[in-house]
């Protein structure tokens, strides 16, 4: 991994990409969804911090376990001062986030489950199947080709 030397206080875009293992394309991406930010120097190059590095870090962590990009803006935008966060405020953080995380997980286990049932019938029956109709939630309020007319808008299927 390049060393920066200690009195550099701001890298570029291939610096950063360097050190934190983002792509430039993925930190680009990162400051067009306001998870990162730079100044533009009089040629008109990216210019980040080097607290950026601890931003980006915190940005492919919360990444890696599932957390949504909006909500990690979300996290990040209640920093004051747009602060890089310390591990107090990932301890926070991703004690809210656990209880999301549990539920995504139940949901995938039991998508699992059901895949399984799915492919011993082969059915995906609208009306019944457990995948294109879980926990029958649209059965209350219609049942057969109107439900794919629904879902479908846009489809020329």
């Amino acid at each position: 991994m390049p060393q920066i030397p200690e009195k550099i206080h701001e890298l570029t875009v291939g610096q950063l990409s360097a050190r934190s293992g983002a792509a430039v394309s993925a930190l680009h991406f990162y400051e067009s969804k306001g998870l990162i930010s730079s100044r533009r120097t009089s040629g008109n190059q990216r210019r980040y911090t080097r607290d950026t590095l601890r931003r980006v870090a915190f940005v492919r962590a919360a990444q890696r376990v599932g957390i949504p990009l909006a909500t990690i803006r979300d996290a990040l935008a209640e920093l004051p001062e747009e602060r890089t966060p310390t591990h107090e405020d990932w301890a926070r953080l991703s004690e809210a986030w656990r209880s999301e995380l549990d539920e995504r997980i139940r949901q995938l286990n039991r998508l699992r489950d059901h895949l399984t049932d799915c492919i011993g019938c082969g059915c995906l029956s609208l009306d019944s199947c457990v995948l294109s109709n879980p926990d029958d939630a649209f059965g209350e309020r219609m049942a057969g080709s109107r439900l794919m007319v629904e879902r479908g808008r846009g489809c020329r299927g």
